[in-house]
């Protein structure tokens, strides 16, 4: 049995975004007439500019939060009402030094069109399913391994993972890494996570005054949402479960007994 409780996707794409954002290589040129110019640290490393496509949502609102006090970056936001124009959209992804879509896959998918050919500079971090196990993205888990955070530093393309992969990767990956739990061992997972991570509309139902202090969804297991890398080569499905909580989760997890 083993228990967890989980990384936010909020402080994950935060993480992710410092991780990647620490490596990219100041362009500013600077002339020097007296060797004894004293240069303030504010004029030599400029400010990176961040643009959240998709602010409004409940992962934008709350990554926007989280990133408000930090006094090297600058968040980049459209007026309101061009939020969503596509010329716009275009103009404020190729001029940030980051990224992060909090979008649906459709308009994350559509966003990542709009990088202008040649950009190699824009950081791009996804935090919806569109690109979470794509071959040309990196998966955005550096605590997963030291290669793992360095692929990060160097990649222009993450793919933020899921919250209950989140979970069950953290479990797992340092036990088959030990050798504890061997390569393909089948391992059942029965968690339970805040109602947030269903977004607004779950959200509705579960700040309401009539509702159930449990629900699921997903019972019919089709959704792509539902497969995703656990970290060491296999693929598993996923059951959503949400309690009357709006953060957090839980995880217990074991083997299959197999009697003979």
């Amino acid at each position: 049995m083993f228990l967890s409780n989980k990384i936010g996707a909020t402080t994950a794409l935060t993480i992710i975004l410092c991780t990647s954002l620490s490596n990219i290589q100041y362009s500013h040129s600077f002339a020097f007439s007296n060797v004894n110019d004293r240069i303030s640290s504010t004029a030599l490393f400029a400010k990176k500019k961040v643009f959240i496509d998709g602010e409004a949502g409940t992962t934008g609102l709350q990554v926007r939060e989280r990133l408000a006090d930090r006094e090297d970056l600058e968040i980049i936001s459209p007026p309101s009402q061009l939020r969503k124009d596509e010329e716009t959209r275009k103009k404020y992804i190729n001029e940030a030094d980051a990224v992060i879509l909090c979008l649906p896959d459709a308009a994350s998918i559509e966003a990542v069109s709009f990088v202008e050919e040649g950009n190699d500079r824009t950081v791009l971090i996804d935090a919806s399913t569109a690109y979470r196990v794509d071959d040309d993205w990196t998966y955005g888990f550096p605590e997963l391994s030291s290669e793992q955070s360095k692929a990060l530093s160097k990649s222009r393309r993450i793919s933020n993972p899921g919250c209950y992969p989140t979970g069950f990767i953290a479990l797992t990956r340092p036990l088959v890494d030990a050798g504890i739990i061997p390569v393909g061992t089948p391992l059942t997972c029965n968690a339970i996570s805040g109602y947030s991570g269903g977004g607004k509309a779950l959200m509705e139902i579960f700040e309401g005054d009539d509702h159930e202090p449990w629900g699921a969804y997903g019972y019919g297991l089709v959704s792509f949402r539902l497969l995703e890398k656990d970290g060491f080569g296999s693929l598993f499905l996923f059951f959503f479960c949400k309690a009357n909580t709006a953060w957090g989760a839980f995880f217990a997890g074991g083997t299959y007994l197999f009697i003979k």
